[in-house]
This record gives C-alpha cells, sequence and structure tokens, in this order.
C-alpha cells in the first residue's frame, strides 16, 4: 500500500470495509456497516465478500457543508409541506443540487486513493466496480429501506467512481425515499449517506439472487429461502423476472453426509441483465436463452453452500437476515454481496396464529406467488406504467407489471397488489410483506386478463399458490393464542395435504403428521403418471408425450423427475415438523385416479369399481406396476437418507392380506428400505376388517397401525362412501364400526404397537374424538384447520376418562 493510501486510512471519510463492523451504521450505514462485519468477522467461517470501501456520513456532511445545502433543502421541503411545490417537483429540484454540487478536494483525493489501491488489490486497472448507497438509517430491525437509495454497476475509473458517488447522494431525496421518510417518520436531514465501492463480481456472466434466513411468507425460521436469476441481481431484487426458488432445512446442515434441500423449482427466468458493451449504459437486458431458462441456476452443492452461509451470517447476527448473493461465471466462485435482518417475519408473535379461510371459492381468474397468509378484496385497479401511478383508487386491488420503490405510496393504500412478473423475493413482495398487504406476484398476465374496475378476491391463504378469483367472495378469520391450548397425553397429529401447505402449520404444537398422502404430492408436483415416465414410449397421445418432455426438460432421465420432485416434496412436509415423526402413506391412487394423470389412460385398464380394485398394497408388487413402485421407493430413500429426514415413517395403505403385506416388505427391501435399518419404521393403514380380524399377525411386520376410518366404515356397513344415495347410512360414529375401531386398539396395544387414526371422523365428530380416547388411542391426526377447536375436546374426553377411571378405582 502507498504512503498516501496508509494517511487516507486514518481520516475521517473513507473507511475499508475490513476496518468497520455493525457497530458502524452511525458512520457508514448499514448496508456498508454490514459487509464490514462480514468481511471481518464471517470469512473465518467460509463466507467470501468482495473487497471495498466506505465513505463515511462524516464525509457527506462536509458535502453538504462545502456546497451550502442544507438550508436549500429544508427550504425546498417547507414548500413541498406547504403545498407551494409537488413531490416530483420538489425531489427534482434536491437532487440537481447534488448533481450541481462539487467534492471538497480532500474527500475526492481519498476517494481516488482508495478507488486505486482497490485496483492494485486485484491487478486491474480501471477496475469495475458496484457504487451502492448506504443509508445512516437504513437495514435497521424495525425497517427496511427496500432499495430507496441507487446502486451503479460496472463503474470504472476514477472519474466514474466519483460521479457515482456524487449520484449516490443525490439518491438519498428520490420521490420514494422522501415518500419513504415520512411515512416511517425520520427526519430528511437526520439521515446522511455513505457510499459503498465494491469489486464487482462477474455474475453478469454468472449469476445472483437474494436469500432469506426464514420463511418469508410463514415465518417458520428453520429453513433458507433462495432465490436465483443469471446475470446481474437487479433483475430479482427488482423482480422484473421469475426466478428460480430453492428451500434448504437449516438444522440438518451441520452434518456434511446431507444435502438437506427441500425444494428447487425452475423459475421462467426470461431476461437477464448484463454489463454494456460500450455507450453511456453500463448494464443492459436481454433474452436469455430457451436453455437458460429451462436449466437451474445453481447446482444442489451451491445452493447447500449458500444456506451454510445464511445459517452462518444468521448465527452471527442472533436473528434472521436477508441477504444478496452473487457468482461469478469466470471463475465459479460464490460471493455474499449484503446482509440486512429481516424486517417482518422477525416481528411477528409465534404465540398467536391467525388463519384465513375462504367461504366459497369461485372462478380462478389468474394465480401467482403467495405474499402474506391473508385475503383481500375490491375492484382491480389497473396501472401499467408507473407515470400513471396517481390514477390509483384507495382500497382498490393494485394490478401492474412489477413495482419499484416510487410504487411505495400506492401500494400502503391498496386492499391487495398483483403482479405480472416477480418472486417471492421480488420489490412487490418484500414492500407488501412490510406492509401488512397481501399479494400474489408473478402471475405473468394479470394486467392483460383483468379489466380495470373488476371486482376480485386474492387469496394467499391455500399455501405457496396464491390466487385470484373473480367477484367479492366471503372469507372468515380466526385468530387463537396458542398459548391457552391444553396438554393431551395423546399425541394429537395433523394430516398435510400437500407440500406448499407445510409451513403455513408449522406453528401449531402438533406431535407430528400423522397422513401426508403421497398421491397428493405426485397430483400437484409431479402430473404425470409414474409408469409414462418409466415406459414414455408407451404414451401414444403426441400431445401429452410432449407435456411429458416439457415437465421433465431439466432431466437426463424422465424417471429422475419423479424420483426428485417427489423426494423434495416429502421432505418439505417432513422439515417443519422435525424431528417428531412425520407419516408418509404410499400412494394409493386408484385406478380411475391414475388414469386421470398424464400419460395415465396408456397404463390403467377400466375397473368396475376402483374403490376396491387395483389400488394400495397390490400395486406394489404387481408387474403392472412394480416399477414405478421402485420410483416411490428411491425417493423415501433419499429423503431418510441423502436429504437427512429420519423422521419420515413409510406406511402402506389398502393392505388386504398378510400375505400381500410380506410381497410389499420384500418389494421395499428389494429398493433397499428395510424395516428397522437406520431406525425405519414401517405402518400399515388399518381400514379393512381383514386388518382387525388378524391384528396380531399384521402387528408382526409393521411398526404401528392407522385407522383409516372412511375406508372401514365404508367396508364394515358396505356402503360406498362416495355415494350421495347412500350418504345418510355412511357413519363412522356407527355400532359396527366403533366395535371394530375398539377391537383394532385393543390388539395394538397387546401386540406392543402403536395406533393412532388420520381419517375424518375426529375433525368431523366430536363425540367419536370422546371415544378414540376412552379407548385408549395413542395419536389423533386431524386436518390442520380443526385442529385448535379439537384439541380442547380431546383435553376434556382424557380428564373424563381419568375421573371415571379414578371413581372406578375408588
Amino acid at each position: 500500500m502507498s504512503a498516501a493510501a496508509e494517511t487516507s486510512l486514518t481520516n475521517a471519510n473513507v473507511k475499508w470495509f475490513e476496518d468497520t463492523g455493525i457497530t458502524d451504521i452511525p458512520s457508514v450505514g448499514g448496508k456498508n456497516a454490514s459487509l464490514g462485519e462480514l468481511s471481518r468477522a464471517l470469512q473465518s467461517a467460509g463466507v467470501r465478500v468482495p473487497e471495498g470501501f466506505a465513505t463515511t456520513a462524516a464525509a457527506y456532511r462536509a458535502f453538504l457543508a462545502a456546497n451550502d445545502l442544507e438550508p436549500r433543502i429544508k427550504a425546498y421541503m417547507e414548500d413541498q409541506r406547504a403545498g407551494r411545490a409537488t413531490l416530483r417537483q420538489t425531489g427534482a429540484a434536491i437532487r440537481e443540487l447534488f448533481l450541481q454540487a462539487s467534492f471538497p478536494d480532500a474527500i475526492a483525493a481519498d476517494i481516488q486513493e482508495h478507488y486505486r489501491d482497490l485496483c492494485g488489490r486485484t491487478g486491474q486497472a480501471q477496475m469495475p466496480v458496484a457504487v451502492r448507497s448506504s443509508a445512516t438509517a437504513e437495514d435497521l430491525p424495525d425497517a427496511s429501506f427496500a432499495g430507496q437509495q441507487e446502486t451503479f454497476l460496472n463503474v470504472a475509473g476514477e472519474r466514474g467512481v466519483l460521479d457515482a458517488c456524487r449520484r449516490c447522494y443525490a439518491s438519498l431525496f428520490t420521490d420514494r425515499a422522501i415518500s419513504y421518510r415520512e411515512m416511517k417518520g425520520y427526519d430528511h436531514l437526520d439521515v446522511a449517506l455513505s457510499v459503498g465501492v465494491q469489486r464487482m463480481v462477474r455474475s453478469d456472466l454468472g449469476a445472483s439472487g437474494v436469500m432469506f434466513s426464514i420463511d418469508t411468507e410463514s415465518g417458520f425460521p428453520d429453513v433458507v429461502v433462495i432465490s436465483a436469476a443469471w446475470g446481474l441481481g437487479e433483475t430479482v431484487v427488482q423482480g422484473t423476472i421469475n426466478p428460480d426458488k430453492y428451500q434448504v432445512f437449516k438444522p440438518l446442515l451441520a452434518d456434511p453426509n446431507f444435502s438437506p434441500v427441500i425444494e428447487r423449482a425452475v423459475g421462467a427466468k426470461e431476461r437477464k441483465m448484463v454489463y454494456s458493451q460500450g455507450g453511456d449504459a453500463r448494464t443492459r437486458t436481454v433474452d436469455t436463452s430457451a436453455r437458460e431458462r429451462r436449466s437451474l441456476v445453481l447446482s444442489d452443492p451451491e445452493i447447500v453452500l449458500l444456506a451454510r452461509w445464511a445459517a452462518a451470517v444468521e448465527r452471527h447476527y442472533g436473528r434472521p437476515m436477508d441477504m444478496e448473493w452473487a457468482k461469478d461465471g469466470v471463475t465459479g466462485d460464490l460471493f455474499m454481496v449484503q446482509a440486512r435482518p429481516e424486517t417482518v417475519q422477525a416481528r411477528r408473535s409465534t404465540s398467536t396464529f391467525r388463519t384465513y379461510h375462504l367461504l366459497h371459492p369461485g372462478p380462478v381468474l389468474a394465480t401467482g406467488a403467495a405474499i402474506g397468509d391473508a385475503i383481500a378484496k375490491g375492484a382491480a385497479c389497473v396501472i401499467r406504467d408507473a407515470k400513471d401511478i396517481e390514477s390509483f383508487v384507495d382500497g382498490s386491488v393494485l394490478v401492474t407489471r412489477m413495482t419499484d420503490p416510487d410504487w411505495v405510496p400506492v401500494m400502503k393504500r391498496a386492499a391487495g397488489i398483483i403482479t405480472d412478473h416477480g418472486g417471492t423475493t421480488s420489490h412487490a413482495a418484500i414492500v407488501s410483506r412490510e406492509l401488512g398487504v397481501p399479494a400474489v406476484v408473478g402471475t405473468r398476465n394479470a394486467t392483460e386478463i383483468l379489466a380495470d374496475g373488476v371486482p376480485v378476491t386474492l387469496s394467499c391463504a391455500e399455501g405457496e399458490e396464491g390466487r385470484v378469483y373473480e367477484g367479492l367472495l366471503e372469507y372468515s378469520v380466526e385468530e387463537v393464542d396458542m398459548a391457552g391450548l391444553p396438554d393431551t397425553r395423546t399425541d394429537v397429529m395433523i394430516n398435510i395435504a400437500s407440500p406448499a401447505a407445510a409451513f403455513k402449520w408449522w406453528r401449531l404444537p402438533a406431535a407430528g403428521v400423522g397422513l401426508a398422502r403421497m398421491e397428493f404430492i405426485i397430483n400437484s408436483l409431479i402430473r404425470v403418471h409414474p409408469m409414462a415416465l418409466v415406459h414414455p414410449e408407451k404414451v401414444a397421445d403426441p400431445q401429452e408425450a410432449d407435456l411429458i418432455r416439457q415437465l421433465t426438460s431439466g432431466y437426463d432421465d424422465p424417471q429422475e423427475y419423479f424420483v426428485d420432485m417427489l423426494a423434495t416434496g416429502i421432505a418439505k412436509i417432513a422439515a417443519p415438523f422435525h424431528p417428531k415423526p412425520v407419516i408418509v402413506r404410499l400412494s394409493d391412487f386408484k385406478s380411475n385416479e391414475y388414469s386421470h394423470l398424464v400419460g395415465g389412460r396408456f397404463f390403467e385398464r377400466p375397473e368396475e369399481n376402483p374403490m376396491i380394485g387395483f389400488r394400495g398394497a397390490s400395486r406394489y408388487y404387481s408387474s403392472h406396476y412394480r416399477e414405478a413402485f421402485a420410483l416411490e421407493c428411491k425417493a423415501l430413500k433419499r429423503v431418510r437418507e441423502k436429504a437427512g429426514f429420519g423422521n419420515v415413517i413409510v406406511m402402506v395403505p389398502f393392505c388386504r392380506t398378510v400375505g400381500e403385506a410380506d410381497q410389499v416388505i420384500q418389494a421395499m427391501e428389494e429398493q433397499g428400505l428395510v424395516r428397522g435399518a437406520d431406525g425405519l419404521q414401517l405402518y400399515m393403514m388399518c381400514e379393512i376388517p381383514s386388518n382387525v380380524v388378524l391384528a396380531e399377525e399384521f402387528a408382526k411386520r409393521f411398526d404401528g397401525f392407522s385407522i383409516g376410518s372412511n375406508d372401514l366404515t365404508q367396508l364394515v356397513l358396505g356402503v360406498d362412501r362416495d355415494s350421495e344415495e347412500l350418504a345418510g347410512l355412511f357413519d363412522e360414529r356407527d355400532p359396527a364400526v366403533m366395535s371394530m375401531i375398539a377391537q383394532a386398539i385393543s390388539k395394538a396395544h397387546a401386540a406392543g404397537i402403536k395406533i393412532g387414526i388420520c381419517g375424518q371422523g375426529p375433525s368431523n365428530h366430536p363425540d367419536l374424538a370422546e371415544f378414540l380416547v376412552s379407548q385408549g388411542i395413542d395419536s389423533v391426526s386431524l386436518n390442520p384447520d380443526t385442529y385448535i377447536r379439537t384439541l380442547p375436546v380431546i383435553a376434556a374426553a382424557e380428564a373424563k376418562a381419568a375421573s371415571v377411571s379414578g371413581r372406578q378405582g375408588s
């Protein structure tokens, strides 16, 4: 380092990142203080941060003083508050003051000297840098300035750096920044600006994105959520594209043998931002290739590495974090380029639980990613361009292509927000969460299909997919304080229908998942009949064959598509309840349901009565399905052994005979799923009268039973559960059915295995729940939306049973 550079380190104008830390927010702002903290404290944990330096708040204030800006800024602001000037006029006038001002010689010299030294560190003359604004009040735990100030990318040369620093200063008074500070109650002149100058990672040739160390929708704290796109990260932050989305389960990251990736979703990624070649613009946006659009941006090892960094950053700060990362396309190296506190979910109470229920769904007009978990309704206000923003009608549903900070003033006045573009980490998503306004983002075409003024209801209460319904629909809201829920002796578990809804219920104090239906995952995520992936040559319909090719385009082997999607789907259900048991039932489609899957009609034969036909266990060892069952086993093996979810229990449905049980167990063992190996437990659905009659024999082969009250009722009473004519006869509380349930519980306990119930009965009938408790059932698995109201019923039944037992004992 030169003598001049060493001298400059001692002044108050510029600091190297490694010489700053989080306590320096008053001096270098939240963004730069965080970069300093990352550089200084987390590189030992393997976190890579590009080199750089920051100008100080003192330098900013010296700039104001040298150019006599403060009194003129005050005068412009007074005019605006008095109504003598609009926000747009005020912002433009103040920004022009900055752009016409000059840096004091000493500050300019310090910035130039540090830039030269930064070039020397990397051995590059005129090295490209990112020049970022960092306000001294930003990135605080109680406020997110969400891109209020400017960033300038691909800046090179001393003059270019000085000009970008001046423009950063001016951006402290963009219209959006002025509006945001007014909303948050900050005095404009109490906020200073630091400028970060950082070596550019060649993510224009690689990739970039953002990540959170908490699920931004549900608040589930044990997951890292990563968004990724090709090129520079502005497209992700601005929400101009729909990025890839990955989720990683943090508690299992500590074991290097596990790769706990629980979601990989390919985003459309239609565009990417790259450096410009000549001209005034430093960056440009171009179309991505077809291969880039269908390919995942990150590999599993890269996803896991970023997740480990996110977990390390969170541990260091002691709170959930919002981070930005970049991948250098030349070296392949990953870098952390920003970290700030997450400002929405971290403030939410974990003891209260609010649920929204749409009472009568209507026609779906559009779908996208759900932001928040609420429901909103109102007239659609379609605004395609920010220049028309003043036409927004308060209390309506804002429909637009995408948002940036210019939209914040109207976003906070909207009942809901719908965008064409952007993912769960876009500007629209971040600000909607902070404002508490439900949003459906990334619909792709909402501005085209929703007419201005049409009444709509947007629902974010049905899992990760947000839906826009036609009309003003009725909904209910329920709020419960979890601290007041009673304890029970009976394990009260929940049934999870799909991975998309799993995180929604993590706050419930459930004892685990009593039923996760594999066929729901296949139907919602995979959509293709597994045999059509094993033998695609047998799919004779060109349209269906083409759809299969589209769905599996990111995989060399279509069978891997099935295994991967099923494994991550199961893992996502298992994650919120780990290490509590999660019972995953093997596929139990009926033949008519299987035939509705893509390609299914080429592998399913018509049956007169599919409900008691080729379903459940009978498929797994059959030559007609055995190859597909092998894929199910591979997915389960991957979930347990590669992802690390040893809490997954496998359950066999509709197992008619003891001999059939033996054949299924053998088929599983051939695929490496051996009961008892690595703690694997094997359960059986107890839903056929033969299961109860021969419970002692079945109990020798399984670790537990789960009563399926729907099928048991159907088969005991001989009533088709789908028949409208016989609906009055279908009742789980019929004495014959209750007698069978009582026998099953007694025989299971005599055999020393656990028994629970996962059917609809206890959710629908409190008296049935009371009966089950009186019989000593080990667990009851409820639909999540009935958990809160049924738990007190079970506690009361236990108290009643204890009282009766006490009286009998005396």
